[in-house]
């Protein structure tokens, strides 16, 4: 039990990416989904990501900033900091994004805890 989360293109039935307990980028994606005026709870919410976010997502993992001062994403369901252990997979996963975008394709984030 914890949060899962998983990255696919659209109408591909298999995730492409899935991540364990990564809970500075789940409240990355959360941030980004609360820019759109969406309020709630950001679980089981997919998630659309365009280029411009894809390529900011790029640079918070290279620079090490995908989570706030203060903020508090750790926990039970969420685990601890795991930014170092995944950030090769998350800058993979963003080139990754980026060619399906520019292909055309919608890349989606989707979390469930």
């Amino acid at each position: 039990m914890g949060l899962d989360q998983y990255a696919f293109s659209r109408y591909v039935e298999e995730p492409q990416f899935i991540w364990r307990k990564h809970p500075n980028l789940h409240g990355w994606m959360e941030r980004l989904w609360n820019s759109r005026g969406n309020e709630g709870t950001f679980n089981t919410v997919q998630l659309c990501l365009g280029e411009a976010d894809i390529k900011m997502l790029k640079e918070d993992t290279k620079n090490g900033t995908l989570s706030y001062e203060g903020e508090d994403t750790e926990g039970f369901f969420f685990g601890g900091n795991s930014d170092e252990y995944y950030k090769e997979k998350d800058l993979e996963f963003c080139e990754w994004a980026l060619k399906e975008i520019a292909e055309g394709k919608e890349v989606i984030y989707d979390s469930w805890w």
